[in-house]
């Protein structure tokens, strides 16, 4: 079943937060990662699955968004499984496009992401996941994927 398959098993030991759900880090370009992406069939609701704008490789972009602060939390991509298996599981299921594989948010990690809300955006061509999120949402240990390259702050 692949390492994010389930829940670790009692006296499982948990890899630290550096080291777990690296799938979201800056990754370079299609042309340069090590597979090609190939479309999987998914069950995502076909009224659905025909609104979504892809890229080339068949992902969109999934923001996480911390539903009751609406801080922003992470970037990660979905396919159509991925969306689907979010939609019905209740906890993010994201596309890892460096391992070439699904992963669900905090099965190594322990920093679960439960699903409050689901929306594309306008053009459809990017999906809004609203969060319950359990620790750390960054594969660094911080609490977001932002927090630590601010590029601009806005002065007082």
């Amino acid at each position: 079943m692949g390492r994010h398959a389930g829940q670790p098993t009692a006296g499982t030991r948990r890899a630290p937060a550096h080291q777990a759900d690296k799938d979201h880090r800056s990754h370079p370009g299609p042309a340069q990662w090590p597979h090609q992406y190939v479309p999987r069939p998914g069950n995502l609701d076909p009224a659905i699955a025909a609104r979504l704008k892809r890229s080339a490789d068949g992902l969109v972009p999934a923001i996480a968004q911390q539903y009751d602060t609406g801080e922003v939390l992470m970037l990660g991509w979905m396919d159509d499984e991925a969306l689907h298996r979010t939609l019905t599981t209740g906890r993010c299921t994201y596309w890892s496009r460096s391992r070439q594989e699904y992963w669900v948010k905090g099965d190594t990690s322990g920093h679960f992401q439960h699903v409050k809300s689901v929306a594309l955006d306008c053009d459809a061509d990017t999906v809004l996941v609203k969060v319950d999120q359990v620790g750390a949402a960054c594969h660094t240990g911080t609490r977001t994927c932002f927090d630590d390259d601010v590029l601009l702050r806005a002065a007082d």
